[in-house]
């Protein structure tokens, strides 16, 4: 078995080789559905809210995934501690393990902290690479947070062309360590990076908007946007949580989520928009999921479930809540490379 720790998997994963393995499983999941089982993820809700510990989850998520020669079982384990950034600590905390179904060996077991953040961010420019206007100038990054990090990196690899990046977070010194950081671990992208005080300033001119927060309502409505922004929205995984206003989601052209079973269980947004009286949008007009849009399924102003076109409209949305077979990929990719290259450390098992 290879030991992983998350040195090792930082150095041999790159966000180009987690997007094309995720783009690749969507394919092979349209074209071979039994392929790949991954049952919706079990989440159990720890502490409850209080003076000295906010509430968090864990979530297990384990997947099979045969590859057209040998199956394998991915499970990963994930613990979500709100209070850990004021520890010094990552918020997410996550081990993996990789096993041959054949012979039940456990190929590899690493660390599950960057993939988590590399597998959410690629689908985030996956969704940017198929739904954002082709001359992205800008992205506003709003919560800058870990999961912010690398899903900046994606949508710059997807849209080289973007000049300026915006940053807004609740407590503005988080803007400016993120800058730091990232103007540090990728100089590759001649971007302007701004720190912003008050978000419209950082929503206003921005033809791509990535937001990942806990939020509980809506951080901003359709009239502080751009007609055309294409937003990524990777937070509000529980359905008391809310980032994106129903405004902003009932003026979408597209809404597209990476998982369908899950997104009704679990992405706060939506559920609260269908949920609304106030609101027009409901679970019908959801657009489809990326899987679809990957495998051209959907088509730019196509219609909803009922039939009904929403060509009046330019904003499109993409809401991520994360599933066990995006994971699972990434990490069978990680673990071959690992067996390949001797890489990590060889632990009889």
């Amino acid at each position: 078995m290879q030991l992983l720790n998350k040195a090792v998997v930082t150095e041999h994963l790159n966000m180009q080789a987690a997007i094309d393995v995720i783009e690749a499983l969507l394919h092979q999941q349209a074209a071979h559905p039994s392929w790949t089982k991954s049952p919706e993820r079990l989440v159990i809700n720890t502490f409850t809210d209080s003076d000295s510990h906010r509430s968090g989850s864990h979530l297990s998520m384990p997947a099979t995934m045969y590859d057209g020669k040998n199956e394998y079982t991915v499970v990963k384990l994930v613990t979500i501690c709100p209070d850990n950034p004021s520890r010094d600590l990552p918020t997410t905390t996550a081990i993996i393990t990789v096993s041959n179904n054949d012979n039940g060996a456990i190929l590899a077991m690493m660390d599950g902290i960057y993939i988590t953040q590399v597998r959410t961010a690629a689908l985030s420019g996956i969704a940017t690479k198929y739904m954002a206007k082709p001359d992205c100038q800008s992205v506003a990054v709003v919560g800058c947070g870990g999961m912010a990090y690398e899903q900046l990196h994606a949508v710059l690899t997807v849209r080289p062309e973007i000049k300026t990046v915006y940053l807004w977070n609740r407590h503005t010194e988080g803007a400016q360590q993120f800058k730091t950081r990232f103007t540090r671990d990728y100089a590759q992208w001649n971007v302007d990076i701004k720190v912003c005080e008050v978000l419209d300033d950082a929503i206003c001119n921005a033809d791509i908007i990535n937001v990942a927060t806990r939020a509980t309502d809506g951080l901003f409505n359709v009239d502080q946007i751009k007609s055309e922004v294409h937003i990524n929205a990777v937070g509000a995984y529980q359905p008391s949580m809310k980032e994106i206003s129903n405004d902003v989601i009932a003026n979408s052209k597209m809404v597209i989520v990476d998982d369908l079973v899950g997104s009704h269980h679990e992405a706060g947004d939506l559920i609260q928009a269908h949920e609304s009286e106030d609101c027009t949008w409901v679970w019908n007009d959801l657009s489809g999921d990326l899987q679809a849009l990957v495998t051209a399924s959907l088509e730019e102003g196509s219609t909803n479930e009922e039939g009904k076109t929403k060509d009046d409209k330019a904003i499109t949305l993409f809401k991520s809540v994360g599933a066990a077979s995006f994971d699972a990929v990434v990490s069978l990719h990680v673990a071959k490379q690992a067996q390949e290259q001797n890489l990590g450390s060889l632990v009889d098992w």
